[in-house]
């Protein structure tokens, strides 16, 4: 079950209806807006990593994302 980080920034003030969107997909663990290079951050336990890619794009195609940046947990050996 991978578990992903993604960093999204929103064009000049979207925000807020980013972050409403983004919350209302179904497979979102945490979402939450952020001060800093990123407006919103997601906090992402999908059931594949194909169900992940799948997310990803699907934040990347709302109204308002102007890019992302997900960093996927790595397995600590």
């Amino acid at each position: 079950m991978p578990s992903a980080c993604i960093l999204i920034r929103a064009s000049a003030g979207r925000y807020k209806e980013v972050f409403e969107a983004v919350r209302s997909l179904k497979g979102i663990s945490k979402v939450f807006p952020v001060l800093g290079r990123f407006d919103v951050v997601v906090d992402v336990k999908a059931e594949s990593y194909s169900d992940l890619a799948s997310l990803v794009r699907r934040i990347g195609r709302i109204g308002g994302v102007a890019f992302t940046e997900t960093l996927v947990e790595m397995e600590v050996v």
